[in-house]
């Protein structure tokens, strides 16, 4: 059984039975979440000439709408905290099912902004952020082959909506296709009506004795810290985490979790243009249309089987303690693919390069919140996800832009994959070395506990050996 990081949740979570329910529930909400938005660029070339607008200016619809997604993360959280995650995920399906019906009635790309990418983005979110909450509820030993399962939803619905949107697109042009899009979406509340709450009665959880405690890369960051703080913080901490009410803004002070937005914040500068511009990159090297669009199809089925083989890997006794290096990993190898990108040459070359960036791509994706979780634990990570997206909100908005403008000045891809390769290497590099920072602190704190622990204990002998022997010393008198 793979060590896995322990949980301050306050019951066994079952590994099982209906959680893969919900795990299935997660994938078509999650699947939803990030390929709605990339789906939609196929009626991007229509609406453009509908409007008479610029390439840039149709672009800002996905990308408003990714970073309406991250941005709505934080109220997510709280409606999530306060409601759980089966009310508010059908919720957001219905919003994006309304943001695409008014859409389709758009006079305007200023429409299109405030129903697709505002309301549209803020109904994705409500999908996103409590599907990855709920199989923290539900999943410890076998969380990262369930995170890693649901995570899969992007390319599968990303393979099956691209086909579809092209056969919609032909045949009642994008207004008629909005609509019937939007009662496409509303399967996200059938995915939310599983996500039934975890029964945390069925059994207790067992107190953590002195050998678990040996343990110190299963134990996560925030469990430790909690032994080492004074008692009153110990119970002001477990009341905010008891709560939930609002985002736990205490999380500003956890080692491991700025280690990770810090690094997360540079990394989404180079995230999602390789894959805007895989296509675009190809038609400029003079490969035509449909051989172009296969590129992002090898893409997506290789991303499509790597996630649930990463989520397997990450499952082992042997990667699971220390995850984040894995991680680090995935980042630092998309970062390389990149790099090496323009040195591809001829249609050949691209399929050689879309197979290594989807396994990139799938690996990152399939570990980005498994790893959150296992820095700041289940309890805390509604919050963490939430301060996380709304943060990274702007470093999605900002970044196929700005890829798209070295574009324009250079005249040539290879510089904005140069970009995008240092973006990714760069937290990589800095993922392995901070982790492994973290990581002997959290031993170190470890170490420490246990000599308080064991010293209490000491003392606790020693004092009932007195009394007893006191005890027995008045009795004899």
């Amino acid at each position: 059984m793979p060590s896995a990081a322990a949980t301050n949740l306050d019951y066994t979570p079952p590994d099982g039975g209906w959680g893969w329910a919900v795990v299935f529930g997660a994938f078509i909400s999650i699947g939803f979440s990030y390929a709605f938005p990339k789906s939609l660029t196929i009626y991007f070339k229509e609406i453009q000439e509908y409007f008479l607008v610029s390439y840039s200016e149709i672009a800002w619809v996905s990308s408003v709408m990714l970073a309406s997604m991250y941005a709505g993360g934080p109220v997510s959280s709280i409606l999530v905290n306060r409601y759980g995650s089966r009310p508010v995920v059908m919720v957001g399906g219905v919003m994006v099912c309304i943001a695409m019906v008014l859409a389709s009635f758009g006079t305007s790309i200023i429409h299109l902004y405030l129903c697709v990418g505002v309301i549209g983005g803020f109904g994705l979110a409500f999908n996103l952020q409590p599907a990855l909450t709920i199989i923290g509820t539900y999943f410890h030993v076998k969380r990262p082959l369930a995170n890693g399962l649901a995570m899969t939803g992007s390319p599968v619905v990303l393979f099956s909506l691209a086909p579809l949107n092209q056969l919609l697109f032909d045949s009642f042009g994008w207004r008629g296709s909005f609509l019937i899009l939007g009662s496409i979406v509303l399967n996200c509340c059938v995915a939310g009506s599983l996500m039934r709450p975890v029964n945390k009665n069925v059994q207790p959880k067992p107190k953590t004795d002195l050998s678990e405690c040996n343990e110190g890369a299963s134990v996560d960051t925030s469990a430790q810290t909690d032994n080492l703080q004074p008692k009153e913080n110990q119970n002001e901490s477990s009341k905010q985490s008891c709560a939930h009410t609002f985002v736990d803004f205490s999380l500003f002070k956890h080692r491991g979790f700025l280690i990770y937005l810090i690094g997360n914040v540079v990394m989404f500068f180079g995230f999602f243009a390789p894959v805007v511009f895989l296509a675009p990159y190809a038609k400029h090297q003079g490969i035509d249309e449909y051989s172009a669009a296969f590129l992002l199809s090898i893409f997506a089925l290789v991303d499509m089987f790597i996630r649930p083989a990463t989520g397997l890997i990450g499952n082992t006794k042997w990667i699971r303690p220390r995850i984040q290096y894995f991680f680090s990993f995935a980042v630092s190898y998309s970062g390389i693919c990149h790099l090496l990108c323009p040195l591809a040459s001829g249609y050949v070359g691209l399929v050689i390069y879309a197979v290594f960036f989807g396994l990139a791509f799938g690996m990152v994706s399939a570990l980005l919140f498994e790893v959150l979780m296992d820095l700041v634990g289940a309890q805390r990570f509604s919050s963490a996800v939430g301060l996380v997206t709304i943060i990274e909100c702007g470093p999605v908005l900002l970044g196929p832009p700005l890829s798209g403008a070295l574009v324009d000045i250079f005249g040539e891809y290879k510089y904005m994959y140069y970009a995008c390769g240092v973006f990714m290497l760069v937290p990589g590099i800095f993922f392995f070395i901070m982790h492994h920072y973290n990581y002997k602190k959290l031993d170190e704190e470890q170490r420490q506990t246990m000599a308080v622990n064991m010293r209490t204990s000491e003392e606790a002998v020693q004092l009932k050996m007195s009394q007893d022997g006191t005890t027995a010393h008045e009795t004899n008198g």
